[in-house]
């Protein structure tokens, strides 16, 4: 289990260093490639690649009604308490809801014996020369990997969310 401090050493230090050029579509499920580049603690120059795949499913508009449910299931009263708020503070507004599945199946990890520089900057090269718009390198912590893809989906949501709620504008869906 990670600890807490893990977890904020994990965030801090998660770096996208190429960023798909692509965010979450609107109407369909979205599909990225990452590799997450991490030291090994315990030995010296030597990092471990984790590749896979992250499925982003289609954005939901969720009524405020409907995130009070979400919300509540399995929660006690301090949870409805804020549900109550985020209700009457809302007004018609409406929340995403984005929803993510890291693919085990695709997962591969290698262990490669140089530092972790001259690794990053070798995989850097070939995404780059591969240019495919749905590949993501991420530099991040070994212990706490699965944080890191965490926050590279965060600030990926955050990147898309304005497009998204554009589009649903422009067909008078909200």
């Amino acid at each position: 289990m990670i600890e807490e401090h893990d977890f904020h050493y994990a965030l801090e230090n998660t770096r996208v260093v190429i960023q798909p050029q692509r965010t979450i579509e609107t109407f369909g499920s979205t599909s990225f490639r990452f590799l997450l580049v991490s030291e090994l603690l315990d030995q010296v120059n030597v990092v471990r690649v984790r590749g896979g795949r992250i499925e982003a499913e289609r954005p939901r508009i969720v009524a405020p009604h409907h995130f009070r449910k979400l919300l509540l299931d399995g929660f006690g009263d301090s949870a409805r308490e804020y549900a109550d708020a985020v209700e009457k503070l809302s007004g018609v507004a409406h929340i995403l809801r984005y929803g993510f599945e890291l693919r085990k199946t695709d997962l591969e990890q290698n262990l490669v014996h140089d530092p972790m520089e001259v690794v990053v900057a070798r995989l850097e090269e070939d995404m780059r020369s591969r240019n495919d718009p749905m590949d993501t390198l991420i530099t991040g912590v070994d212990d706490a990997w699965e944080v890191c893809l965490l926050k590279f989906t965060m600030d990926l949501i955050q990147r898309s969310a304005g497009g998204n709620v554009d589009e649903w504008k422009r067909r008078g869906l909200i």
